[in-house]
């Protein structure tokens, strides 16, 4: 849609970008990709190919400027500006050639602070007791003369030989940005949304941080799409919440969605895997790499009255604060074609964070995609998968990306993905499962609930990892309760749902579940770990609000897992482990708490690829 009087594109610049594309994918091209003399971009089974013309380095322009936003938060009353790299043909300059971007944002490339634990909260503290303090990480060395944004090559090599131009910049607050870094505030959803503006012709840039030449951005076509991995795939989604014209496709892989989520579950304090004490805080103090000049300033308003006053380390629960670090609850503008990648045994930003968004824009009616993987923290989808996506939303080429398998997934052991009609697997139903006696050594996982048995304990020792729990023998620290072993694969697909009868002797303690493949074998994590879940029992009512326990009184408590695409093998027991403290994700209480499990009252519904026909053909005899 063109519009006016937003000033969002002015109709002469968007007749001219639409006249330039139609005229750049009907002119006849030779194998170089040239038509009457002049470079243009060349198409092959709905993919942009590498063209000679293009490829060379050394014939690349690179710009420095710093665009002008719409807020100011670092407190000096003037607009804030972000530093910004482009990378683009020559012919954008000597053959009038427009070129749609690739555009990655973060907060990452002017260094960051350590992950030395004293930086760090210290987990070891009874539950809903005041943290002991945190030491503020050291500063990170600013340099003011910083030119080039990141040396990594990778989008550059891949994009500018196939006709886009690739841009970056510095998230506020961080390297030559200016700002406050804020972790999920609005500012770092509208810095990307300045750059998109100034792409379309609709903020300035500027060739200084403060004064300098106006810098525009006459050789885009208006086109943008987004990507990157972590924290820089958290951003295309911030960027597109505001549902700023021009961003018209992103491949946001591992992002976090959610703030609370990622430092939160269900009412818990749960650190993210590998980075125990981690808090919203200390990834302020990690990225905090802006100007000496307003660090004050940020620390100030930002980490020592922001977020100490509203992060709530001694409760968990979920608030105004946290909502609004919780891109599932900004969707309304959102747009964009979306190309979800996510790992299905990443705990640090948990699956839970792509699968949440991509049923959201599902419903919404956003054209959208999902790649999973087997593996941890990252992974992009196949170049192919990403070239398409990018090709059919930034050059308009029909390749029907749209209209193919929704979801893909790289199975167990395998390299490639596999094409299915949708994630969760639209032939995946819920069987529940119920408990039987024996936990401290291993109950039995069945189809139908035992009645009238009695409860069982597990004692709270953090010093035990899960997985030494899971493969233990038997423990007076969990209970553990297993399925026959398989006599046919049993595929998972979606998101499994606990429901727990309990109670402790404390008013409170943590609640951890796991659900596993066994036997345990030893280094093969990702095929033992199926999925795992988080909750505190004080939030079994509300987020919002906890209620102590009362020792010996039960309560039910519902929660899910974490979503999952997961193919057990045959010869394998499917395990549900409850325990308390999880070591490499919870507080750390002092060992001794008892919690009680009513196992008649609890139940486990796993989604199952083929229902409750293909849960009874796994143990046919």
């Amino acid at each position: 849609m063109i519009r006016l009087a937003s000033g969002l594109l002015s109709l002469p610049r968007a007749l001219a970008s639409m006249a330039a594309l139609a005229a750049l994918l009907s002119a006849p091209l030779s194998a170089q990709g040239k038509a009457q003399g002049k470079a243009l971009p060349v198409f092959t089974d709905g993919m942009a190919q590498k063209v000679d013309a293009f490829s060379q380095p050394r014939d690349w322009i690179r710009e420095q400027l710093w665009v002008e936003t719409e807020f100011d938060s670092d407190g000096d009353k003037k607009p804030d500006r972000v530093h910004v790299n482009v990378v683009r043909q020559e012919q954008t300059e000597t053959e009038g050639l427009k070129v749609p971007v690739i555009y990655e944002t973060s907060p990452y490339y002017a260094g960051v602070g350590g992950n030395a634990k004293e930086y760090f909260w210290n987990p070891k503290h009874e539950l809903g007791a005041k943290p002991p303090e945190r030491t503020p990480l050291p500063d990170i060395r600013h340099d003011p003369n910083r030119e080039v944004i990141t040396r990594n090559p990778t989008l550059q090599r891949q994009w500018l030989p196939r006709g886009f131009a690739v841009v970056y910049s510095e998230s506020p607050g961080t390297g030559r940005s200016q700002g406050c870094p804020t972790v999920g505030g609005k500012n770092e959803a509208l810095a990307p949304k300045a750059v998109i503006d100034w792409l379309n012709g609709r903020a300035k840039g500027y060739s200084k941080p403060r004064g300098g030449k106006q810098v525009k951005a006459d050789w885009c076509t208006g086109k943008v799409g987004m990507t990157g991995t972590s924290y820089n795939g958290t951003l295309p989604i911030a960027a597109a919440t505001t549902g700023v014209e021009g961003l018209d496709a992103i491949i946001p892989i591992a992002p976090n969605t959610s703030y609370y989520h990622y430092y939160r579950s269900n009412g818990l304090v749960r650190h993210p895997g590998g980075y125990m004490g981690e808090d919203l805080d200390v990834l302020y103090d990690f990225i905090n790499s802006g100007s000496p000049k307003r660090r004050d300033y940020c620390n100030k308003v930002i980490r020592d009255e922001l977020m100490a006053m509203n992060m709530d380390r001694m409760t968990g629960d979920y608030s105004e604060f946290w909502a609004g670090r919780d891109y599932l609850n900004q969707l309304e503008k959102f747009k964009t074609p979306t190309l979800m990648a996510h790992a299905f045994n990443d705990w640090n930003v948990m699956p839970e964070h792509s699968v949440r968004v991509y049923a959201a824009l599902k419903q919404k009616g956003v054209p959208c995609m999902a790649y999973f993987h087997q593996g941890g923290h990252g992974g992009p989808p196949p170049f192919d998968m990403q070239n398409r996506w990018f090709t059919r939303y930034l050059y308009g080429v029909e390749n029907d990306v749209e209209s193919g398998p929704r979801a893909w997934i790289v199975r167990e052991g395998e390299r490639k993905p596999t094409a299915y009609d949708d994630y969760p697997n639209p032939a995946a139903s819920p069987v529940s499962l119920y408990l039987t006696a024996g936990g401290n050594q291993a109950g039995g996982l069945v189809g139908e609930r035992v009645e009238g048995q009695e409860p069982e304990t597990a004692i709270d020792d953090v010093k035990f990892p899960g997985r030494v729990l899971a493969s233990a023998e038997q423990s007076p620290n969990r209970l553990l309760y297993l399925t026959e072993p398989l006599q046919a694969p049993v595929h998972l697909s979606g998101t499994a749902k606990i429901k727990v009868r309990l109670t402790s002797d404390k008013p409170a303690v943590n609640l951890s579940v796991w659900l596993v493949s066994l036997p345990w074998e030893r280094g093969r994590v990702y095929k033992n770990i199926i999925t795992r879940g988080w909750a505190d029992p004080q939030n079994r009512s509300s987020l919002t609000a906890g209620e102590p326990l009362v020792p010996g009184k039960f309560v039910d408590v519902s929660f899910d897992l974490q979503p999952d695409d997961h193919v057990v093998p045959v010869g394998q027991s499917i395990g549900l482990m409850i325990f308390a403290s999880d070591r490499d994700f919870t507080l750390w209480p002092e060992a001794g708490t008892k919690l009680t499990v009513d196992i008649s009252g609890a139940s486990l519904d796993l989604p199952v690829v083929g229902g409750s026909a293909a849960w009874a053909k796994a143990f046919a005899k």
